[in-house]
């Protein structure tokens, strides 16, 4: 059995002042307005310095997507660390299920969406986000079927994977939506009704 990695101090202390830096500056878009916004007012709000803001983040995008390279890791690591015997398909629906259902009905969600809907900056910044996020999944994928990084296939896969989200948005339950998502992916499709 793997033990988990010890995490020191140092590290610890990194990642409790890069998740505070986040929480200030998330706290702040919501109220003012991403565009209203400055890089001193986050430092100023988390107490730290501009220079160490930058040291953890490379621009005010970073800021609200936050969890960006963990997504995409454990994107990843859903069809690389999947137990044997699992399927890829059945692996990522575990995946979404664990790990979006709790975004998707946390209470400040539509709060979320919202400020990202209505900033160009944050748009584009999601959409490089996604187009990065969608090409690690489907290396992943094809790596694991032993085919070339260019498979179409593996490619849709990845995509529809990652259009779950937004296709779910705003459900009052999103968890029936992402299980007739994947059942479509595992069964194909057939007429609703």
């Amino acid at each position: 059995m793997d033990k988990p990695p010890v995490v020191g101090r140092r590290e610890r202390k990194k990642a409790a002042t890069r998740q505070a830096i986040a929480d200030a500056a998330l706290q702040l878009f919501l109220a003012r307005g991403y565009d209203r916004v400055s890089i001193r007012d986050i430092a100023e709000a988390a107490d730290v310095s501009t220079t160490t803001l930058f040291k953890h983040f490379p621009g005010k995008e970073a800021l609200v997507f936050d969890q960006d390279e963990d997504q995409e890791a454990e994107l990843v690591a859903a069809v690389r660390q999947r137990p044997a015997g699992q399927g890829i398909v059945d692996a990522l629906r575990e995946h979404v299920l664990t790990s979006w259902l709790p975004v998707a009905t946390h209470p400040r969600w539509a709060e979320f969406t919202d400020l990202v809907d209505s900033t160009p900056a944050l748009q584009e910044y999601a959409e490089r986000m996604w187009t990065r996020h969608a090409a690690a999944l489907s290396a992943a994928i094809a790596d694991d079927a032993g085919v070339s990084h260019d498979n179409i296939a593996c490619q849709a896969l990845a995509r529809f994977i990652l259009a779950i989200p937004p296709l779910t948005r705003g459900r009052q339950d999103p968890r029936p939506a992402v299980e007739e998502i994947f059942d479509l992916l595992t069964h194909g499709w057939h007429p609703p009704g």
